[in-house]
């Protein structure tokens, strides 16, 4: 029975890892396109064309928005890692003896 649930647990960290993967490549693909927004922006500045000064308010947007996601991507990711925390810790505990029973002698 403890190879069932070690085996239980690896699959659940697997999946856990690969959900944690999928979001740190988000995060890191709304980064990388902040920073081309970022490079962008402060070449439209340095311009001081009004048509490149408009189009800033837009690209200021965009990156705002962006942070948002990485914000709310972040958040979610905080809210899994505590619950597979919490969903391992009784599976943790008893594989470190911390749910043993001492039986009088």
């Amino acid at each position: 029975m403890e190879g069932e649930t070690s085996c239980a647990g690896r699959q659940l960290n697997g999946k856990m890892v690969q959900s944690f993967q999928k979001s740190f490549v988000q995060v890191q693909k709304i980064l990388d396109q902040n920073r081309l927004l970022i490079n962008e922006i402060n070449q439209n500045q340095e311009s001081n064309t009004p048509h490149n000064l408009t189009r800033n308010v837009g690209l200021i947007r965009e990156l705002n928005n962006n942070i948002t996601r990485v914000v709310h991507l972040y958040a979610d990711l905080s809210t899994s890692f505590t619950q597979s925390i919490d969903a391992s810790s009784p599976t943790a505990d008893f594989k470190s003896g911390g749910h043993k029973r001492h039986r009088p002698g």
